[in-house]
């Protein structure tokens, strides 16, 4: 088993068996000064859907086109279903690519769109028919076959790029913020499209995206990225519930940070205290950090309830109260909160009892799945 960083055993592919699609060792990308990729460690077992997530500018489409072989790496290997493809072209890869913006040829027919990429390869006339045949009935397209891109819808027009890049059959498919352009509703409907597929033909797949509820949806593992670092390598319910760090744990869902003080560290459990309140939280974050020093608490929405007036809870005053439908976004003034509000959720049925706005209320913490920080020196 190979460990890197970024991740965690539990969570890494076994390096040494035959299951393994795609692997980079130590990657490094810079342009000029800059350094767009440090050091990617990672491995992507054979039809998994691993996605690549982060902000704008943190290395993600960087790493895709090193795959693609788009771009040359300035240190590290980059591995595809074993063999060694640091230096081989990327025609020569065997991957097929989604482009954001689809990359469509439009003088040329869905048909021939689709087929574009098997006549590059040289095969034969009967087998492009019938791959092509295929795949567009897959993708519901048949009868598109004579259109040009321009008389497609935005779905539409992703579905002939997809096609285009399965028709191939390819060792690796690499979608590169495929969904950004439709509308919310199309978007949440050919993300699951897309997951059907994937998952009925089997094909490793890299999805690149800023968006975490898309990589929380689709995934099977989510590599979190920031600075041209990967952060962490986990499942997506790994990854919410148990954050290796803060810009995981702030990237990742909704959530607060309260200002806390450890009160002790004994094993893998640690005390932190919030006002009056207490919690227990894993120690990891917090080894080698002495009784007294200062840490922050960060908290999801679901982790806080409406508590006594009298308990061991926060005090804040209610600042406003958002009605969702099935529950309601409760927001908090407290000096405890590090930007002085906290968000938590309750569903609507018990938020009739709550007091209009600048009313006292206490907060109670539930300490399953909360984490603590070191909190940074300023």
């Amino acid at each position: 088993m190979l460990s890197r960083p970024g991740s965690s055993p539990a969570t890494q592919v076994d390096t040494a068996g035959a299951d393994i699609a795609v692997r980079l060792d130590g990657v490094t990308k810079r342009f000029g000064p800059a350094t767009a990729l440090d050091q990617a460690w990672l491995t992507i077992g054979r039809g998994e859907f691993m996605t690549l997530l982060g902000p704008s500018g943190c290395g993600k489409t960087t790493l895709l086109n090193l795959v693609a072989g788009f771009l040359s790496p300035n240190e590290g290997e980059i591995f595809i279903d074993g063999k060694l493809v640091t230096d081989v072209p990327a025609f020569a890869r065997q991957t097929g690519i989604v482009f954001q913006n689809y990359a469509l040829f439009p003088h040329m027919t869905v048909a021939n769109n689709v087929a574009y990429g098997l006549k590059a390869r040289h095969v034969a006339k009967d087998e492009i028919r019938r791959r092509v045949t295929n795949i567009l009935a897959m993708m519901k397209l048949t009868g598109f076959e004579d259109r040009k891109p321009r008389e497609l819808s935005g779905g539409q027009q992703q579905r002939v790029a997809l096609a285009r890049a399965l028709v191939i059959e390819p060792k690796v498919l690499l979608l590169d913020e495929p969904f950004s352009a439709l509308d919310k509703n199309l978007r949440a409907s050919m993300q699951v499209e897309v997951k059907e597929v994937q998952r009925r033909l089997g094909v490793t797949t890299i999805f690149v995206t800023h968006d975490q509820s898309e990589a929380l949806s689709l995934s099977d593992r989510i590599a979190v990225m920031s600075q041209g670092r990967i952060c962490q390598i986990d499942t997506p319910e790994a990854l919410y519930r148990k954050p290796a760090d803060r810009f995981v744990a702030s990237f990742i869902g909704e959530g607060s940070l309260l200002r806390a003080t450890i009160e002790q560290v004994q094993g893998d459990t640690a005390i932190v205290s919030i006002g009056r309140a207490k919690v227990a939280v894993p120690s990891a974050p917090l080894s080698g950090l002495a009784a007294g020093t200062d840490a922050d608490l960060f908290v999801r929405p679901e982790h806080l309830h409406v508590a006594p007036q009298d308990a061991c809870a926060i005090e804040g005053r209610v600042a406003a109260a958002i009605y969702q439908g099935g529950h309601v976004d409760l927001y908090v003034d407290t000096p405890h909160a590090a930007n002085e509000r906290l968000m938590m959720r309750i569903a609507a049925r018990d938020a009739a009892g709550i007091s209009g706005t600048g009313a006292p209320i206490a907060i109670g913490i539930s300490g399953e799945d909360a984490v603590a920080f070191p909190r940074p020196r300023v």
